[in-house]
């Protein structure tokens, strides 16, 4: 199992969610990646095989990396689906990245606080968000490696 697990809480796989916050995995080790948009029906169907492999993921991960664009103001509704699979706690003593994409920087911070919130809840250790306004995308290589850099003592895998 993978120590790093990066998941994409973009509905388009290969999205430019995704791509920066693959870019924060690679800046940490060798990340796997969930693309939830990739999913799809399997999300609400009992005994989905790939989405159990997904949720199975989570659980081993030591750091999640967890990214989304902004949807109405939180995170997309794909992603509140594949973490409600999780019991309570279940991310205790995991650590977790919650990043997050909007076009303007306030809307990011909101939504970031949320998701922030929702993985407390289940238990991990959230470090300081990334929130990403669209405008900076095409810099996601450089904007990560310097959050690695900047939160390497919290997030480290080493």
């Amino acid at each position: 199992m993978s120590r790093i697990v990066v998941v994409s809480g973009n509905p388009r796989p290969g999205s430019r969610t995704s791509q920066l916050a693959l870019a924060v995995g690679e800046a940490l080790g060798e990340p796997t990646l969930i693309e939830v948009g990739e999913l799809g029906a399997g999300l609400l169907t009992p005994g989905d095989e790939p989405t159990a492999e997904a949720v199975s993921l989570l659980r081993a991960a030591e750091v999640l990396v967890v990214a989304t664009p902004t949807y109405k103001g939180s995170y997309t509704g794909v992603l509140k689906v594949l973490l409600d699979q999780l019991p309570a706690q279940a991310l205790a003593g995991k650590r977790a990245v919650p990043v997050v994409t909007a076009g303007v920087a306030p809307q990011a911070a909101a939504a970031e606080a949320l998701l922030r919130q929702l993985l407390t809840e289940l238990g991990a250790e959230v470090a300081p968000g990334l929130p990403v306004v669209e405008a900076d995308l095409p810099e996601s290589k450089a904007i990560a490696e310097a959050y690695a850099q900047r939160s390497h003592s919290f997030i480290s895998v080493d």
